[in-house]
């Protein structure tokens, strides 16, 4: 199983740097980053530094979008960093949430996003596409690489990874969803002629090493109200109890009134007092370090082949220090 890490891109950019260095160090392979400009810092610019100060981390967004930027952008900033330090980078993407929203937009359509996924990619690895007509290349591009990899919950998403993404990103790590998100994924695949084990799949969520439950669960219950925000469109686009949306991941948003993404992806955002305790232990990884080692073992044997650890929190350094120490050695 490989490892990553993720954080968000606050001020100083040059601490997330360095935290990227001691995570490689550490044993993480992976280094994401949020990408919503209005909240964070620009990920981009900041991707290049990791870069420059790490040996062969790979680095990527968590998730972007296609529609804050146009795509020739997105394939061309991605190109660029890899001309520069080789083949380092992966695009992972969604419709798109805080980063739309923020600004008063909505997410994107399924349809436009496997579009955007196609043009990024064939445009990022020197091939050409077709955009609003006009033939399109980035002529500067020799041997380029560029990974897709699509975060997704709703059966349609689920099977737009499968037939067409390079990886599936699940934003949770509930056992029981992550068995049955990945069959619809690896199923997709088949049914599209791929072979389904060449679907990377990445689960991502908080991770919190400590003795005190009761605290790593409150660093970390901000995590149930952003993937609410998710489910939220679920539910509204396929009811309450439809048989196509597990009640597994559907029935905690009830007492969900609304959200402020002021504090968005911030321990103790006052927008997530809704969350039990239940899904903070099912979604995320809390407790002593053995306790992640086992669900994480759990995982691996339901297919997933990365962990990222959303290391947003009070203890950001204890918790690199904490899976390079104990955790990452045990899984191998």
């Amino acid at each position: 199983m490989d490892f990553g890490m993720v954080l968000q891109t606050d001020p100083p950019a040059k601490e997330l740097v360095r935290r990227m260095g001691v995570s490689e160090q550490a044993g993480f392979g992976y280094g994401w980053t949020f990408d919503s400009c209005v909240l964070w810092q620009e990920p981009f610019t900041i991707f290049s530094q990791i870069l420059e100060h790490t040996e062969s981390l790979r680095v990527g967004s968590m998730v972007t979008n296609p529609a804050t930027r146009d795509w020739t952008v997105t394939a061309s900033g991605f190109a660029t960093l890899n001309e520069m330090f080789g083949n380092r980078t992966v695009c992972g993407i969604g419709r798109g949430d805080s980063a739309v929203r923020v600004t008063g937009g909505k997410p994107t359509t399924l349809a436009t996003l496997g579009q955007a996924m196609h043009a990024i990619k064939e445009l990022a690895e020197g091939r050409e596409v077709s955009l609003n007509g006009t033939p399109v290349r980035l002529p500067w591009v020799v041997d380029g690489q560029l990974p897709v990899w699509m975060g997704a919950y709703g059966p349609k998403a689920l099977a737009m990874a499968g037939a067409q993404a390079d990886g599936f990103i699940l934003q949770l790590a509930d056992e029981y969803l992550t068995e049955w998100m990945v069959k619809h994924v690896r199923d997709a695949a088949a049914e599209a002629g791929r072979n389904p084990d060449d679907v990377i799949i990445c689960v991502a969520a908080p991770a919190y090493v400590s003795d005190d439950v009761a605290h790593a669960r409150d660093q970390c219950r901000w995590f149930g109200g952003m993937v609410g925000n998710h489910v939220a469109d679920l539910v509204t686009r396929y009811g309450e109890s439809s048989d196509l949306v597990p009640k597994e991941l559907t029935t905690y948003i009830k007492e969900r009134a609304s959200y402020d993404y002021s504090h968005h992806g911030r321990a103790g955002n006052p927008s997530t007092d809704f969350v039990p305790d239940a899904i903070v232990d099912r979604f995320c990884l809390v407790g002593p370090a053995q306790a992640h080692i086992e669900k994480l073992q759990r995982l691996r044997e339901l297919g997933v082949n990365q962990f990222a650890v959303y290391n947003m929190h009070d203890a950001i350094d204890g918790t690199i220090d904490a899976y390079g120490e104990q955790i990452i050695p045990a899984i191998g």
